[in-house]
């Protein structure tokens, strides 16, 4: 048991490491277009299945309530947590359109939409990140492996370059409190609210 808990540590250690040489740059763009939505007076929408609802839910808690900084509430909206919403919408419509009904309902120009998919390819993501763009928002893919279907369909991919789905998604964690963060400090100076 030691020997599999000692690779789980390094596998995660060297997600992590590959995470941040190819993702720097792109995070810092992420940064920037979630700033100027917010700045501008938008909100960001999120969705995920699975354990990438998980993630959704938990980066609108963090922006809604605060990550690090005592500050004014950030707009931002889970898109997995209506159940009549969500069973509504998938026996009406079918499974692939419950993201895209609410984004359609919801997103305006210049909001973001935040797509988190580990196998970049769930289709409801994929079909709502196209809505998002239709009507002008900014798009966004937090993305696994290769990135999938979905990669090609964003304006912005944070692709980890892992293939694991559980290492992933602990890149994709750690990828949202630093974008936690990195929005937290640009937005609010020390001691702003």
């Amino acid at each position: 048991m030691g020997e599999q808990i000692d690779d789980h540590f390094f596998r995660h250690a060297e997600t992590l490491e590959l995470a941040r040489k190819a993702l720097a740059p792109t995070i810092v763009k992420c940064t920037e277009a979630l700033t100027h939505a917010l700045r501008a007076g938008n909100k960001i929408l999120l969705m995920g299945n699975g354990g990438s609802a998980a993630d959704a839910q938990h980066f609108a808690a963090e922006l809604v309530g605060r990550f690090l900084r005592e500050r004014r509430a950030l707009p931002a909206i889970a898109l997995t947590t209506d159940t009549s919403l969500l069973t509504a919408v998938a026996n009406d419509f079918g499974f692939e359109q419950v993201f895209k009904r609410q984004v359609e309902a919801l997103a305006r120009p210049g909001d973001v939409v935040v797509g988190i998919s580990t196998s970049g390819n769930s289709p409801n993501v994929a079909l709502a990140l196209e809505a998002a763009r239709a009507i002008g928002c900014m798009t966004v893919g937090l993305l696994g492996r290769d990135g999938g279907g979905i990669a090609p369909l964003v304006d912005i991919a944070l692709t980890v370059p892992a293939q694991q789905t559980p290492h992933i998604q602990e890149a994709h964690i750690t990828i949202i409190h630093l974008l936690c963060d990195l929005v937290e400090r640009t937005l609010f100076a020390e001691g702003e609210k």
